[in-house]
């Protein structure tokens, strides 16, 4: 996959995604630029996570789903017959709602993903690799004595941070983060703000928020989605965080963003 456009990594062109002969979002047109945060916003069911995941076909996991347009990945249709879209989950990470660590130790978490890609390296080159990657999560301090421990026993702000670390695992370029403090305490939900804004030096973060606050706090570029009458979602607005949050274009995004309806 050859990069086309340096500026933008991800781009949704005059994409629908059905469920069955549901249409659940229609005529998405979408430009994430590189090395940025955007978050996607708007009110419940209105195809936010939907929109999430397809940028790296986990839709595709839906016996009924189907997608219609294209998502350019460095240029490529990631859609296209000719890619394998488990390189496609490899390059564009995914971070869950909830923190789902293996059952399995801290450093079994981390290593699972490059082992299934075909891990070549040596002992040595996996311990510094399962180091560097909860570093880049912020965990190293919490969890270095106990690597041995199973996933399970962190509290749950560790375990999103580890899911992480898995994800950091297997070099992605891009990382979808599914409302990832929705189940997390403000202390925790602040670590994953200031982790993401550490992240996004070398990756390019799309996350789903339910919170305002965060998204204003959190991301570089907003898109705002809502149902139209058939119940699919549209994309309304979308630009820079500040802006559309200060000085948004359409009077439906001021009306959701100032708490009016939604």
């Amino acid at each position: 996959m050859s990069s086309q456009n340096g500026k933008y990594t991800l781009e949704a062109r005059n994409m629908d995604i059905y469920y069955g002969s549901f249409r659940a979002v229609k005529g998405i047109n979408l430009s994430i630029e590189r090395q940025k945060i955007t978050a996607l916003i708007g009110p419940s069911g209105c195809g936010k996570s939907t929109v999430l995941r397809s940028f790296n076909r986990m839709n595709d996991l839906i016996p009924t789903a189907r997608t219609e347009g294209e998502i350019l990945f460095h240029g490529k249709n990631v859609y296209d017959s000719s890619v394998d879209p488990v390189e496609v989950r490899r390059r564009i990470g995914m971070v869950f709602q909830k923190p789902n660590p293996f059952p399995k130790s801290i450093y079994e978490n981390i290593a699972f993903g490059p082992r299934i890609n075909g891990w070549r390296g040596s002992k040595t080159d996996m311990d510094n690799l399962v180091e560097q990657s909860l570093r880049g999560a912020a965990l190293w301090d919490d969890v270095k004595d106990k690597l041995k421990e199973s996933g399970l026993s962190l509290s749950g702000g560790q375990q999103q941070r580890l899911c992480i670390a898995r994800a950091l695992a297997v070099e992605p370029e891009v990382i979808l983060m599914d409302e990832p403090c929705s189940a997390l305490d403000p202390i925790s939900t602040l670590k994953i703000e200031e982790l993401m804004f550490e992240l996004r030096r070398q990756y390019t973060i799309i996350i789903v928020t339910h919170n305002m606050q965060q998204a204003s706090r959190a991301s570089d570029y907003t898109a705002f989605f809502l149902m139209d009458e058939d119940r699919a979602g549209m994309l309304i607005e979308y630009g820079p965080t500040n802006d559309l949050f200060t000085n948004p274009k359409d009077k439906r995004t001021e009306d959701y963003i100032s708490g009016r309806f939604g």
